[in-house]
């Protein structure tokens, strides 16, 4: 088969689909790979590397999409990339379409399969390919955060972690999954007070017992999650439903309710985020001010360190990739129920239930759709 890695063209998105050594192992299993010119650079991996690894160098995304016959990403494809994609063509990246109803219909309308690295499960029930990062979102949140608080960047002026004699940021993480417990990691080891809200008395307890005093941790209700808001320096929402567009669990009155110079970094904005007040913003423009709250809302926070989050990405999503090239995406998916979960369009219908649902469009099951 071969496999095709563009060029990621979303704002300052320097990750890629595949690292060079990650081609070797493809090639080295009959198959070709394609990568369009500078695909690496901003992960610190030049053409040279992906042509010794065995890749064929090309000058335009075009010549990628026109012919690979699998296109591996890792952001959402964006409009001029959506234009490109075609009918039985498979298409394996972050999609996050509960939030992104044009996305979803052109890609019903293109004849694509494709297949979302976030909704792929394991047998333990997990997330693999959304973990790397999740744990990268989360341990930056605790930094943006931080940056976000100093005062010539709208914040309250509150160092995370505080001085002798000075109290430390009250720092509030909602959800307890895998983002929410690397952000507790990094700020606590700031120095910060820490407090996680989860609605799983397990979750809760795990955190318990991996950080003892250091983090507080909460059953999450209305009245908790508006009473630590209000008092809080910096929330960091991380509540992931899989595939399903997140629940607004800040509401616009608690919002305006926040200490004036507060931040909120809604690491859940892929999905739409977790407050009412949340809204895309880019690297470029990270931020904005509503009723004197900072928000960062960065959709894809791991680009900016992007040499560890392309290693950690491609690391996870190797085995995969790997078996829709040696059997064909049909065999691939029939094969392995924990990648079917991944198909969220297959030649027009939506596949996934909770992307339908937040759309309010049709679902088909994958087995039905792929008639296996």
């Amino acid at each position: 088969m071969l496999i095709g890695v563009p060029k990621e063209i979303k704002d300052n998105e320097y990750r890629v689909g595949l690292v060079p050594s990650t081609v070797r192992e493809l090639v080295a299993n009959g198959h070709g790979v394609v990568v369009e010119t500078q695909a690496g650079v901003g992960a610190g991996l030049a053409d040279a590397d992906y042509v010794a690894a065995g890749a064929e160098i090309v000058a335009a995304a075009a010549a990628v999409f026109a012919r690979a016959d699998l296109i591996v990403k890792v952001k959402e494809p964006l409009a001029r990339e959506r234009a490109m994609l075609r009918q039985g063509q498979v298409l394996f990246t972050y999609l996050h379409l509960a939030a992104d109803r044009q996305l979803t219909e052109e890609l019903m309308a293109s004849g694509v399969t494709a297949i979302a690295y976030e909704t792929v499960t394991s047998a333990q029930g997990t997330l693999p390919l959304l973990t790397p990062m999740s744990e990268v979102a989360g341990r930056m949140a605790p930094h943006v955060g931080a940056h976000c608080l100093e005062k010539e960047n709208g914040g309250r002026g509150v160092l995370l972690g505080g001085v002798p004699g000075v109290p430390p940021a009250d720092v509030v993480i909602l959800g307890g999954g895998v983002a929410g417990t690397n952000a507790a990691l990094i700020a606590a080891g700031l120095g910060a007070d820490v407090a996680v809200v989860d609605r799983n008395p397990e979750v809760l307890r795990r955190i318990a017992a991996q950080f003892g005093s250091r983090v507080r941790t909460l059953f999450s209700t209305r009245d908790v999650v508006e009473t630590l808001c209000r008092r809080a320096d910096l929330v960091v929402g991380t509540v992931l439903v899989p595939g399903a567009a997140a629940p607004k669990l800040i509401s616009a009155a608690t919002v305006k309710a926040m200490k004036p110079g507060a931040v909120i970094v809604d690491v859940a904005i892929d999905q739409g985020g977790c407050a009412e007040t949340s809204r895309p913003t880019t690297h470029s423009h990270p931020t904005y001010v509503v009723d004197d709250v900072v928000h960062y809302c960065v959709t894809n926070m791991p680009g900016a360190v992007a040499r560890t989050s392309a290693f950690a990405l491609s690391n996870m999503t190797f085995s995969f990739v790997l078996a829709l090239a040696d059997k064909g995406f049909r065999r691939a998916l029939a094969d392995d129920a924990y990648l079917r979960r991944g198909l969220n369009v297959h030649e027009g219908q939506i596949t996934y239930r909770a992307v339908a649902d937040a759309l309010k469009l049709p679902y088909m099951a994958p087995e039905q759709a792929l008639r296996i």
